[in-house]
């Protein structure tokens, strides 16, 4: 029974986790996007600072301990040991956000001096409370998807979403201030941690019982290495918003935020995938199918490509009036900083992560390798800001951000036994990348001619958003990217539409 969790299709397991963050895509782009308007660029760029250092706090804290969910539920049978691995995971997420609301408490000057501004250390205490409650409760998602319980973590993201941007728009638009955002993510944080308490409880009756010390040193010996590794990574991650922080204004900190903002979009599609694959890799580990990883794994890159590559293309043509429109004019200068930062949308296809939890035997090169890079970075982008300012900032990030997926990706493929000759799994994704290009070069002549006649900055970009869209679906087909079962659920989905459109002007001439 527990078997069949882990063999059904990859596009089914992962399309209801897709569909679950496009929902909560549409809410969290939402959030910024009203912020800009209801705040100053000063106001956005304290808040952006504030939830800079909770955010990190919470990617970093927790060590990847609960990522161990998707390596030992797949391979434990006794609910009991089941729930065991469940207690660890909460206790250990709780003592890390306790450990940071404490020293946030007695020591909250620690904020004022991170961003050069002593006027931050009044947030101090509250945003230590927002990282013990966001800490706790993130592991809410991840336990549902390890749980193979996919529909009800749909619920959860899209609920968990929908009730974070209300509650922080609904904060910034009555109060208009970052004392106010800050009140309404504790609101969201105690939600959050209610629904992950009523989960345990009713999933894991009695969990809280369960104590096998063998068990919980395995799960710290699994998780800590990853944790560690996971832990320097997001340093990678967030260090430069940390470095330009420093030396510059809040609102020269606002304009940067939007240049660096990730596409929430992209960001799901990657997770949604990843998570469905965590556990599925993790099982056929176990069974010793590698040929299997090396298939699914290429299965992965290519349907993400199909995404990915396009969005990258029409958006180094149309980024300057897709940031307008978005954020309004205050931050059109943040495009030489967006153009840079999209550079990680390729890159993001030289994903092995899956691999890397599933073989644990190799989790110490992960640590090394991250060492490395992360005392590379410091100085790097001391030298990077210096000299070229803040396109210096994001142009680090993205080398370095290069560099690992590179070696990542050289060492793991090796472990599973991919050979050049296997490089004809990956052939479609020249397809897609041809597609893509032939629509942004179209794109762009399109761009121009509609500029010159003084179009406004949405105008260009829907009438540039329509010309890619279809001729990047033409190359497509004509390409034979897409396989014949791709196309026969592509013909099902639109005869569904037209069935339905169909029954709607049915309905509505009989009334």
């Amino acid at each position: 029974m527990l078997q069949q969790k882990y063999r059904s299709s990859l596009t089914v397991q992962a399309l209801g986790l897709l569909i679950a963050k496009t929902l909560a895509f549409a809410f969290a782009f939402a959030l910024p996007v009203l912020l800009t308007r209801s705040l100053s660029q000063n106001e956005y760029g304290l808040f952006k600072q504030v939830f800079l250092i909770i955010t990190s706090l919470t990617a970093l804290l927790p060590l990847g301990f609960g990522m161990s969910a998707y390596y030992y539920l797949p391979r434990e049978q006794d609910p009991a040991r089941r729930g065991q691995v469940i207690l660890n995971i909460l206790l250990f997420n709780l003592a890390m956000g306790l450990a940071a609301c404490l020293l946030f408490a007695l020591f909250p000057s620690v904020i004022g001096a991170i961003f050069r501004d002593p006027a931050m250390s009044s947030f101090a205490p509250l945003a230590g409370v927002v990282v013990l409650l966001w800490l706790f409760s993130s592991f809410l998602e991840t336990v549902a998807v390890a749980n193979q319980e996919l529909r009800l973590a749909t619920i959860f993201i899209v609920a968990g979403q929908l009730t974070r941007t209300v509650l922080l728009l609904s904060a910034a638009i009555l109060f208009d201030s970052v004392e106010a955002l800050i009140y309404a993510a504790i609101i969201h944080g105690v939600l959050q941690s209610i629904a992950l308490s009523w989960y345990a409880w009713t999933r894991f009756p009695g969990f809280w019982r369960a104590f096998d010390k063998s068990l919980t040193l395995k799960q710290i010996a699994y998780a800590l290495p990853f944790g560690l590794a996971g832990l320097l990574y997001t340093i990678q991650t967030d260090l430069h918003n940390y470095f330009v922080s420093h030396q510059f204004s809040a609102a020269t900190f606002a304009v940067y935020s939007i240049g660096v903002a990730q596409l929430p979009f992209i960001g799901i599609l990657r997770e949604s995938v990843s998570s469905v694959m965590l556990p599925r890799i993790s099982y056929l580990q176990e069974q010793g199918l590698t040929r299997e990883i090396l298939l699914l794994l290429a299965s992965a890159t290519r349907k993400l490509a199909v995404v990915i590559l396009p969005v990258y293309a029409v958006l180094m043509v149309t980024g300057r009036e897709f940031l307008t429109v978005m954020f309004t004019s205050a931050y059109a200068e943040s495009w030489p900083i967006f153009a840079i930062n999209l550079t990680l949308l390729p890159l993001s296809l030289l994903d092995v992560d899956a691999v890397a939890r599933a073989y644990e035997g190799h989790r110490f090169y992960l640590v090394k390798l991250q060492i490395v890079l992360s005392i590379v970075m410091v100085f790097a982008l001391w030298y990077g800001i210096s000299r070229f300012g803040l396109p210096g900032a994001i142009t680090v990030v993205v080398v370095i951000n290069f560099i690992l997926r590179l070696m990542l990706a050289a060492r793991f493929t090796r472990v599973i036994g991919a050979k050049p000759r296997d490089l004809v799994l990956l052939k479609d994704l020249g397809k897609v990348a041809l597609a893509s290009a032939v629509a942004a070069i179209s794109c762009l002549f399109v761009r121009s001619v509609i500029m010159a006649g003084g179009a406004r900055p949405l105008v260009v970009l829907v009438v540039c958003f329509a010309v890619f869209g279809v001729l990047y679906l033409g190359a497509i087909l004509l390409l034979g990217t897409a396989t014949t079962d791709e196309r026969e659920k592509v013909r099902q989905g639109v005869a569904r539409l037209q069935q339905f459109v169909y029954l709607g002007r049915s309905a509505n001439s009989v009334s």
